[in-house]
């Protein structure tokens, strides 16, 4: 079984930077596609970021695209996902998501093992 487990988020104002990460348990970690969805009250879960097992391809949602960089270390079993230039709107619970499939899936249903979730609260 994988456990996945965020940190860094927290309080920032508008324009200010966060690092997320994403330590996962298990020796399988190079094996599956890494995803950051976000979830704001009163909206569906998104799929921010997306990285393929290797690392050497990415995916970013239209909103996030030149302000958010997602990378992994697999040496440290560690997904990572920078986000610069914050605005309200990106407030919400972000979790890291981790899946089989081959490729970067955008859809939840694609994802086999989740985070618990971290709160990231942009400040006007």
């Amino acid at each position: 079984q994988v456990q996945l487990v965020e940190s860094g988020g927290g309080l920032v104002q508008a324009g200010g930077s966060l690092r997320l990460s994403c330590a996962a348990s298990g020796r399988a970690f190079s094996s599956y596609a890494m995803g950051w969805f976000r979830q704001a009250p009163g909206k569906e879960r998104e799929l921010v970021a997306g990285i393929n097992r290797g690392g050497l391809s990415t995916y970013y949602a239209a909103s996030v695209k030149g302000r958010f960089t997602i990378s992994r270390d697999n040496n440290k079993n560690t997904v990572y996902m920078q986000m610069n230039s914050l605005k309200p709107e990106d407030t919400a619970v972000y979790y890291c998501a981790g899946t089989w499939a081959v490729g970067i899936p955008t859809t939840t249903r694609n994802y086999n093992y989740w985070g618990q979730g971290t709160q990231v609260t942009v400040s006007s």
